[in-house]
């Protein structure tokens, strides 16, 4: 946080940060003389609003307008806020949700964003957390005709995987059910290469197979993160900023673009914890008139995901940096009882 304001200019660039937060309307001198409590002149509030335009922190749209926050403004006050946490009724009314749907591993990516988008009032993106390297877990042959079967692949994560395998000559299914079992038995627990290293000693037909599970699990280990699933698109819209038309445009085309997540990712995000990019900080172009609030969620090592919130650089910061970081709480936990660990609680202090 930067340190040359003094508590005085501070209290200053934080009436105007939180007025245009809240009215999306240029302040004036006068009304930060009345919203900050302090005891000077008007004048005295010119003199330190200048100050604030001389050194990058506020901007003034026109001449005889107000004055509204720059991006760097806007990140002074982000480091300046503290002790963010969410309330204890939204706490445990998210417990409850998610209690609900403990057991269904596909809605807990959606139920997120449905309640980042809400609790945020702007646009949510969640990746589901996928590991580095996809680990075998079991393997289930089902017969559909006589040279034909359902390969069934799970893996660590409870991901299922099903392909379609024709095979040169009939196999019945207690053939296929004892070649499961096989596989089941010789590939547990190990990724592409280790199962790569088996194949020795294994039947033309057992090959086969097995050349279909490393193509399967080759695709996913590929695939950096899953299509994320987004939601509060409505609420982009809803923001006076972004009701001109070019920016309706670039709002559609940020949900239309399936490398979305690739372009809200800071270039690090290795961090535990709640990273804010605002305004022109984000390294592309396209959104650079917002501001992302993002942070990873998961098990190091094993599996990882993302979970972010884009709106306007005039988003309500400690609110979004809050619910993100709760989420990101709850999803981590939730993948530590997926993949059978236990989280140490961090400190308080």
């Amino acid at each position: 946080m930067s340190k040359t304001l003094s508590p005085r200019t501070e209290a200053i660039l934080k009436s105007i940060v939180e007025q245009y937060i809240a009215r999306a309307a240029p302040v004036p001198s006068q009304s930060v003389l009345h919203n900050n409590g302090l005891d000077v002149s008007s004048a005295t509030i010119r003199n330190e609003m200048m100050r604030l335009k001389q050194e990058g922190y506020i901007i003034q749209p026109h001449t005889s307008a107000g004055s509204v926050p720059s991006d760097k403004g806007y990140r002074h006050y982000v480091e300046s806020l503290d002790d963010i946490r969410l309330p204890l009724n939204q706490q445990r009314m998210i417990n409850h949700l998610f209690h609900q749907v403990e057991t269904r591993v596909e809605e807990w990516a959606k139920l997120t964003a449905t309640l980042l988008a809400n609790m945020s009032q702007n646009m949510a993106i969640v990746a589901t957390a996928k590991p580095d390297n996809c680990l075998f877990k079991h393997l289930e042959l089902v017969s559909i005709q006589d040279s034909t079967a359902l390969l069934v692949l799970v893996l660590q994560g409870a991901v299922v995987r099903q392909q379609l395998t024709v095979f040169d000559q009939p196999v019945t299914q207690t053939e296929l059910s004892a070649i499961s079992n096989r596989l089941n038995g010789l590939f547990e627990a190990l990724n592409n290469p280790g199962i790569q290293a088996k194949k020795a000693g294994l039947s033309d037909l057992e090959k086969s197979i097995t050349d279909c599970i490393l193509n399967i699990m080759k695709i996913e280990d590929e695939i950096e993160y899953e299509a994320p699933y987004m939601d509060g698109l409505q609420f982009i819209f809803n923001q006076p900023e972004f009701a001109g038309t070019r920016q309706t445009t670039t709002s559609l085309a940020l949900t239309e673009n399936k490398n979305l997540l690739r372009v809200i990712l800071p270039d690090k995000l290795t961090d535990r914890g709640v990273h804010v990019i605002i305004g022109k900080e984000n390294k592309s172009e396209t959104i650079q008139n917002y501001s992302v609030v993002i942070s990873q969620y998961g098990l190091p090592g094993e599996a990882i995901g993302c979970i972010a919130v884009i709106g306007p650089t005039r988003m309500q910061y400690a609110r979004s940096i809050a619910s993100v970081d709760y989420l990101a709480e709850v999803l981590t936990g939730l993948m530590a009882w997926l993949y059978g660990r236990k989280i140490v609680p961090e400190s308080d202090n």
